[in-house]
């Protein structure tokens, strides 16, 4: 599909009265059209087809009734949450779209603290859901992307989401207990326990009906409200960094950790996006490294080897070091927490060496940060890409990968196309390889609606050029055959990854009638999931 922004035009072709209809039930103010459709019609990549018209409905029973009028126009049917997906799962393949943004859905219905779960409607944001639970001391397993000030609950549910807790829970899907579906007709689906009328609590009930809703990029509904489980927060905590030469010893000593089910949570990247993170550090740093190690060692004894050992490595292997991984450790008290930073440490310096750890401590103190990361740090467009691999295959396609980059190094230099790769192990069987092109591009309705007028203005400005576009978007669908031929699957399926047309074909029979149940007319997100 080719690259391509759109210009905004009026709704001269909408079906006879719908907008009319539409803004019956919303509210004139709830229905957008023309210009300003596009910061909700536009990702963090590309525009596609600009929307006959976005509209944003308040309540459930507002959901309903805008599902039911479209529906019934034949028009169809797209959802969006937080906005912050790049594979176009909320872009419009068809003019004759109405694009359903999730935002006003954004009650906490119920905090059950007797039976231990909490129910959101789908546009509350993992930071709204924290603020609320934090004065209890609980929280869900997982709680939320680095972008959890603009990510929703029903879009990680739609699209997956990884990263706050997803060390010992998992990504977001495994942390769902009930969702509420609005399908193409309007009617309102419960799964679980809830779909006898009852109370939420639990999502194993027959059939996981639940988790058939989850990661369906809205290809099978709108997600209406989303039941998790409420877990106590645990106070103690250790945060730690570590540094390693290459790929394949980063990876093998991640997947270590995570066969022991150590961490809450963590995250590697590489140098190119560490920017500077492991240069010579200033001795403020240095000291407060220094007691850091010896806070949270298990002994004193133990804490000055450690640090003997890193004194060894020396200042020069760190500003080598190509990868860094960051770690948070919890524990209900000090010596728990101490205690897994101890075996962490362990298998971690068997092939690397420990660095300050500043970047995970910031991050269990503030884990929702503004979306500045939208653009590169020069005000480069950004386009990511993720692939999980199998850990037998991740030497190998890191090695392709490498080549790929090579092949094309004299034209990303000439066009100012650099890369970086952000790294974690899922649970413990998969590797997220997770890959960010940046290049000079011009900025989008997308940024203007998100980032702040005085952080775009003080960042260069870049007049688009079609060829480097282009450029980046066939080196995209390289990387992205590369995953295919590394076994890879991949979050955020939305429009981009291949789904449909790589099922076995009993399995895509059953997507298929799934949809057909569901979705009789495909009006639902069509081409999500390729389907």
């Amino acid at each position: 599909m080719p690259v391509k922004t759109r210009t905004a035009s009026s709704p001269k072709g909408a079906k006879p009265g719908l907008l009319t209809r539409l803004e019956a039930i919303v509210g004139k103010d709830g229905v957008l059209t023309g210009e300003a459709a596009l910061p909700f019609a536009t990702d963090v990549y590309r525009t596609l087809e600009t929307p006959l018209a976005v509209v944003r409905p308040a309540d459930v029973d507002q959901l309903q009734a805008v599902v039911r009028e479209a529906a019934a126009a034949g028009v169809a049917i797209v959802p969006r949450g937080g906005g912050a997906s790049y594979t176009d799962g909320y872009l419009a393949v068809r003019t004759d779209t109405v694009l359903i943004d999730t935002g006003g859905l954004n009650r906490i219905v119920e905090i059950n603290e007797t039976d231990a779960y909490v129910t959101v409607e789908a546009g509350v944001t993992w930071a709204e859901l924290k603020a609320a639970l934090d004065p209890l001391n609980l929280r869900t397993p997982f709680f939320g992307p680095f972008s959890g000030f603009a990510a929703t609950v029903g879009g990680s549910m739609s699209q997956h989401a990884i990263s706050h807790g997803s060390g010992q829970f998992g990504g977001s899907a495994e942390s769902a207990v009930s969702v509420d579906v609005v399908i193409a007709d309007g009617t309102l689906l419960r799964t679980g326990s809830a779909a006898r009328g009852g109370s939420p609590f639990a999502r194993w009930y027959g059939p996981d009906l639940c988790g058939l809703f989850l990661g369906d990029c809205g290809a099978l509904g709108i997600k209406a409200r989303i039941t998790l489980p409420l877990i106590a927060r645990k106070p103690a905590f250790q945060c730690a960094s570590f540094a390693f030469a290459d790929l394949p010893s980063l990876a093998r000593a991640m997947r270590a950790a995570a066969l022991e089910n150590l961490d809450d949570e963590h995250f590697a990247i590489d140098a190119p996006l560490a920017q500077g993170q492991i240069a010579r550090q200033d001795k403020a740093a240095v000291v407060q490294m220094a007691l850091s190690v010896l806070k949270s060692s298990p002994s004193l004894v133990a804490g000055l080897k450690q640090l003997s050992k890193m004194a060894l490595a020396g200042d020069r292997a760190l500003r080598k070091a190509e990868y860094m991984v960051h770690y948070i450790l919890e524990g209900v008290d000090d010596r728990e927490a101490k205690a897994r930073l101890d075996r962490l440490r362990t298998l971690m310096t068997a092939e690397g060496v420990e660095i300050p750890n500043t970047m995970p401590t910031i991050v269990r103190g503030m884990p929702f940060a503004p979306l500045y990361n939208v653009l590169g740090p020069k005000g480069e467009r950004w386009a990511p890409m993720n692939g999980i691999l199998p850990h037998s295959q991740v030497a190998t396609f890191h090695a392709a990968l490498e080549a790929l980059y090579a092949s094309h190094a004299e034209e990303m230099t000439a066009r100012g196309v650099w890369r970086g790769g952000m790294f974690e192990v899922l649970r413990p069987s998969g590797f997220l390889y997770e890959v960010a092109l940046y290049w000079p591009g011009e900025q989008t309705a997308y940024h203007a609606g998100v980032l702040p007028a005085e952080h775009l203005a003080s960042l260069p400005q870049y007049a688009e050029d079609p060829e480097t576009t282009a450029f980046v978007h066939r080196l995209k669908a390289q990387i992205i055959a590369l995953y295919a031929k590394h076994d890879a699957v991949h979050f955020q399926l939305g429009k981009l990854y291949p789904y449909a047309d790589v099922l076995e074909a009993p399995t895509l029979d059953l997507v298929k009638a799934v949809k057909a149940a569901v979705d009789p007319k495909g009006l639902m997100n069509p081409g999500a999931l390729g389907i």
